[in-house]
């Protein structure tokens, strides 16, 4: 029997979200079978793993630490098979300008945008607004803040992502439908649109029932929706990621075509009831038991 060491919690601002994506895998894997122990890992989680030797790790952390190639680097050191995506990807994802580099180097479609450090925002703005300011390397639109024609300027003492990071992306805001794709091995899943109820797609409105409506699939022209799924594979492909990941995306249909952006992926995409990644694969008829026992049996490939 399969021992798997579900990893979850940690440290990072999305812990709590951790937690439930956590024990959401930990009855999958029960009810396929699997000896599994959940594991809420802390600054001890090498010696916790030397000591319940298992067959392979299911990595559920989200946010820095665990989704930034450091866990990684952790269960490569310990030989153990581990779930998602390698080291290297991992900390290449989880940096947003590195990836949006590579990707505009490889003919993906990218906002404007550019790090500065957070004093630069205080003295001036650092581009034509609308644009949106967000945290180089964090997860589920955790401190994103969109300065419109309307917003006052930036102050030291709002909230923002600027009182914990010194350096902060800068991007363009990309009006329009907020959209996101599903990777599997070597496949894209479905396109999914969000509509929040109200503002953005944030931490509150990614996380709260009933703040944002899911439409799977997009209703969108055959021609973006492939567009979508075929930036999302190859983004995929490019940082060289395994098992499931999750590309984000804005299209602005004013500008047709040419109105599809790549916003990031997401190596550790959630797996909590609200999450999309299993509502994407249960709309391609594979269940949430099913969906996480591929991803063990992926990462046990790897061996």
């Amino acid at each position: 029997m399969t021992h798997v060491a579900v990893l979850m919690g940690g440290w990072s601002a999305e812990r709590g979200i951790s937690l439930v994506s956590g024990k959401a895998v930990v009855d999958a894997l029960e009810a396929a079978g699997m000896r599994v122990t959940a594991v809420d890992v802390d600054r001890n989680i090498a010696a916790v793993l030397s000591e319940l030797k298992p067959d392979v790790a299911f990595n559920a952390l989200h946010g820095p630490w665990g989704e930034d190639g450091s866990v990684q680097g952790v269960l490569e050191t310990l030989g153990i098979p581990y779930t998602h995506s390698g080291v290297m990807a991992s900390a290449i994802a989880m940096d947003k300008e590195m990836t949006n580099r590579l990707c505009a180097a490889a003919g993906i479609r990218v906002p404007q945008g550019r790090v500065v450090h957070r004093d630069a925002l205080f003295s001036a703005d650092p581009m034509p607004r609308p644009f949106v300011v967000k945290p180089v390397n964090e997860g589920s639109s955790v401190g994103v803040v969109i300065v419109t024609e309307e917003s006052d300027p930036i102050r030291r003492t709002d909230d923002g992502p600027w009182k914990s990071a010194r350096h902060l992306l800068v991007e363009a805001f990309i009006p329009g439908r907020e959209l996101t794709v599903s990777v599997m091995g070597d496949r894209a899943l479905c396109v999914t649109e969000l509509r929040p109820r109200q503002g953005f797609y944030d931490f509150e409105a990614k996380y709260t029932d009933g703040l944002t409506e899911h439409l799977v699939p997009a209703p969108l022209d055959e021609a973006i929706a492939d567009e979508a799924m075929e930036m999302a594979l190859k983004a995929h492909r490019l940082l060289k990621c395994r098992g499931v990941t999750r590309s984000d995306f804005r299209f602005d249909a004013e500008r047709g075509a040419e109105g599809l952006y790549f916003l990031e992926i997401n190596t550790q995409p959630g797996l909590t009831p609200l999450s999309l990644v299993p509502e994407q694969a249960a709309h391609m008829g594979i269940d949430f038991k099913s969906l996480c026992r591929w991803i063990v049996e992926d990462a046990s490939c790897q061996r």
